[in-house]
């Protein structure tokens, strides 16, 4: 089992997130730095006690359906976890102190939940998306519907989940068919099928709240007519208590290569005409409600993947450190004593990419909760609006860099562990297998890259990608004033203005009548943008390590080894977005000209 280190946490935070500066706004003013540690002490402990030691074990016994009853049975170490997550007040963590909440920080949620992520990303769905929910609940819902249903998933009685795709449509939700009928009570009869719902059944809670994305009857065509809804397995009662079984069937799990722990299931809605469902918000705006949730679960998904490929990283470092195998080049004695591996240059270079892929991702992530925190909780309007800005435009990038990066730093590590690696008795196997997912978990890569070239790079006239390049000028500015990073600030100034110059090129195509051959490389795009933003965050890790190193402050080897990863990602990564920039500006339709017949 391999788990964050805490250094990493406190590195970030402390140097580069600048956390205790948020302690001094108003909504935070009742913590401390000592609160906060209290807190990530208390993640890491429950994290190493009750979600690392059965990682293995709920891959290797996946839920189930239970012959007679067809209930979902899982292994009880799963609900042993998620209980005492519920039970520390995770689930309510940042919320208001009159729900129960401890008003933290969102950075510092998200810091805590990289604990668990890190130690079993399968069992930590499960209140990954029940706190997604509550807080699509607390925006958008009435206090009669955040009585009935939040308050009891802040405290682990309720689990939720979010459905969206169907079996016909997938990503395209302006296909889905999922029906709702008003009901003269003005709740919603509620009939359709939804697919790969996780979460979607099992006995981890006593109740299970549905987000169901449909059409109201008679509404508008496509995503104009989609509302969302409130949809319990059990109805529940003014009180609080359970009524009867509200006609949400399971009709299938799905059995998948990753998450294994993680229930996916096909549902079905409605089946006997008794399914009720809550309207949440008003008709017809439900897919700007479910963008809330969407695009939190996404940058989840990004800081999930940064997890397993940091515990990846972890993992193989420290084999590498005790493995003995063979003999540096230029020992030519086969008498000489073996070396570790780690002393063989391209093992290092694997161990760098690694530690480069998943540092570099879980910074960007923590990052991106930073301006959750910024964007509801800075004093000036003005602040508040660039942060919300600057998390748009980072949001794709966030869900998928870390997703196809950090899966390729698992690659690695099974490489270091050699013949060991994709045995299933060492965990780097598993590492991958269920870091596969999440290129496709809450929007593909390539539905993430026509997000940030089709949209985010030219809404507001390109304002979110203008603040993005403001952002990083800022940054180029400070290392250019420090010796050892004045190479790597360049390297960047010149990575941005190809940026800029390649969504100059796009923009007038598309302007110009050619949308498709602009868009077709659009994850070329991504990965232009993404490597750039990457590069970006390791000169701010650069910075910030450099500055602790000369004022004594936080461990050497550790703070030197944020040099090393960022002098790794400037010198093997970033120049790989020279290629992605010509390619682009060619605008090159090989895969747009190429018929579906000869493929």
């Amino acid at each position: 089992m391999s788990r964050m280190d805490p250094r990493e946490i406190a590195f970030l935070l402390d140097e580069v997130l600048e956390v205790p500066g948020l302690l001094d706004r108003p909504r935070f003013a009742h913590l401390d730095r000592g609160a906060i540690d209290q807190v990530l002490e208390t993640a890491a402990k429950l994290a190493d006690e009750k979600f690392g030691p059965h990682y293995h074990e709920a891959d290797k016994h996946e839920p189930d359906r239970e012959g007679g009853t067809g209930k979902v049975v899982m292994i009880p170490q799963v609900k042993q976890a998620v209980d005492a997550f519920a039970e520390a007040g995770f689930l309510a963590a940042h919320h208001d102190e009159e729900r129960g909440g401890l008003q933290l920080p969102w950075t510092v949620v998200q810091a805590a939940f990289s604990f668990f992520q890190t130690a079993n990303i399968a069992t930590a769905a499960y209140p990954f998306l029940t706190i997604g929910a509550a807080n699509l609940i607390d925006s958008f819902g009435t206090e009669a519907q955040k009585q009935r249903y939040m308050a009891h998933m802040l405290t682990g009685r309720f689990f939720g989940t979010m459905a969206l795709s169907e079996p016909q449509a997938g990503s395209s939700l302006a296909d889905i068919r999922t029906l709702a009928v008003p009901n003269e009570d003005g709740s919603y009869s509620i009939t359709g099928t939804k697919q790969w719902i996780s979460a979607g059944e099992h006995e981890l809670s006593e109740n299970i709240v549905h987000m169901v994305l449909a059409k109201i009857k008679g509404g508008p065509v496509g995503v104009k007519g989609i509302s969302l809804f409130i949809v319990p397995r059990y109805r529940v009662n003014e009180d609080g208590s359970l009524g009867d079984h509200n006609d949400v069937r399971l009709v299938s799990l799905l059995h998948k290569m990753g998450y294994r722990g993680t229930t996916s299931t096909i549902l079905a809605f409605g089946e006997e005409g008794r399914c009720q469902g809550f309207l949440l918000g008003e008709p017809h705006k439900g897919l700007s409600y479910m963008f809330q949730m969407m695009n939190e679960a996404r940058i989840g998904v990004g800081l999930g993947a940064a997890a397993l490929g940091y515990a990846g990283y972890r993992y193989s470092l420290e084999y590498a450190k005790t493995r003995p195998q063979g003999r540096p080049a230029h020992a030519k004695d086969p008498a000489s004593p073996m070396v570790p591996i780690i002393e063989h240059p391209d093992v290092k270079r694997m161990l760098l990419q690694q530690k480069a892929a998943s540092e570099g991702a879980l910074a960007l992530c923590l990052l991106c909760a930073r301006l959750v925190d910024e964007e509801k909780t800075a004093e000036e309007p003005e602040a508040r609006k660039r942060a919300a800005l600057l998390l748009e435009v980072l949001t794709p990038i966030a869900k998928s860099w870390p997703s196809e990066h950090c899966l390729e730093a698992n690659k690695w590590a099974i490489q270091i562990l050699g013949g060991y690696g994709y045995t299933r008795d060492y965990p780097v196997e598993q590492y991958y297998r269920d870091n596969r997912l999440n290129p496709i978990h809450e929007g593909t890569y390539g539905i993430q890259a026509l997000d940030l070239l089709g949209r985010k790079a030219f809404m507001q006239d390109g304002a979110a990608l203008a603040l993005l390049g403001q952002e990083v000028q800022g940054t180029i500015k400070a290392a250019a004033e420090v010796p050892a990073l004045a190479g790597y600030a360049a390297e960047l100034g010149k990575a941005l203005a190809l940026v800029g110059e390649t969504t100059a090129t796009l923009g007038k195509a598309m302007a110009g009548g050619q949308a498709a051959p602009a868009l077709a490389n659009a994850v070329a795009y991504l990965e232009l943008v993404g490597h750039t933003v990457l590069a970006w965050t390791w000169l701010r890790l650069a910075l910030a390590a450099s500055k602790a190193l000369a004022e004594g402050r936080g461990d050497p080897d550790h703070l030197n080894g944020k040099l090393a990863a960022c002098r790794y990602f400037h010198a093997w990564e970033l120049p790989k977005i020279r290629a992605q920039a010509k390619l682009l500006q060619s605008l090159d339709t090989t895969t747009l000209e190429t018929p579906a017949a000869w493929l």
